[in-house]
């Protein structure tokens, strides 16, 4: 595989699944998280505990085009700020099942499923949802627990192939995206190894760091940007974890830790 083309468009990670791109002349934002430190309730009566601040306010980002929602059910996916956010964004692509919750500007995908927006200088772009799995296990018997998540893959004339994981735990579906994408330039990898005690017998429910790597290398990933490792209390692997995972598998060199220069 090639080394980074020097032309290959900056990403920012602002923290947890929060990442700001430009990409074909449009901005996305990956999965909006704003909220100050704390305790966030879910539905089901635990908590999640949010550790750090984003390194980025909401009016700092400027307009966002696109937001790309792995999901809508988890508050550090989207949390309040996140949805107050939606209302100001042209378009919002996530699940079917988060676009009818979602309402507005919401539009679902399916997998495989795809969606082209047109670019502010002529062509298109190509969002195409992608499996996505919360969780150890057939997606029929995670999805009852966890919830329905999307991926997506963002291609164009001209333009490098991007990856955006959401909340996946299945190295099954990572094949099945690179078998149709494959070489990705670009992998959004989310990560953290993310456990709780009281759910799935404390497996899993997002790739942990070694995962990622093997991730990077099934996608062949020219670059990896990993999200979704820091600033909540049930991620349970962090920047070293996965620079170490990295370099063990020979992909150090791959990394990119997303400070948008």
């Amino acid at each position: 595989m090639s080394a980074l083309p020097p032309t290959q468009f900056p990403v920012r990670v602002l923290g947890g699944p929060t990442a700001l791109f430009d990409y074909g002349g449009l901005r996305f934002l990956t999965d909006p998280t704003f909220d100050a430190p704390g305790d966030y309730g879910r539905p089901d009566g635990r908590f999640l505990t949010k550790t750090a601040p984003s390194s980025g306010t909401r009016a700092e980002l400027g307009p966002v085009d696109v937001v790309l929602l792995s999901h809508d059910e988890h508050p550090d996916n989207l949390d309040t700020s996140g949805r107050a956010l939606l209302a100001d964004v042209p378009l919002t692509l996530t699940t079917p099942g988060g676009a009818r919750r979602l309402a507005g500007q919401a539009k679902g995908l399916a997998d495989w499923e795809s969606v082209e927006l047109n670019r502010p200088d002529g062509g298109t772009i190509t969002v195409t949802g992608v499996p996505a799995v919360h969780g150890p296990g057939p997606r029929a018997q995670v999805e009852p627990i966890t919830g329905q998540v999307v991926g997506f893959v963002l291609t164009g004339e001209g333009l490098p192939t991007v990856y955006v994981s959401g909340d996946n735990a299945s190295l099954d579906a990572v094949k099945e995206i690179a078998e149709r994408f494959a070489p990705v330039d670009t992998a959004l990898l989310f990560a953290g190894a993310p456990r709780f005690a009281a759910l799935f017998d404390n497996q899993l429910i997002v790739l942990d760091s070694a995962q990622a790597a093997e991730a990077a290398q099934l996608l062949g990933a020219r670059r990896v940007v990993p999200v979704h490792y820091d600033s909540w209390a049930h991620f349970t692997e962090g920047h070293d974890d996965l620079a170490a995972a990295f370099a063990a598998a020979g992909l150090g060199d791959r990394l990119d830790w997303g400070r948008g220069d």
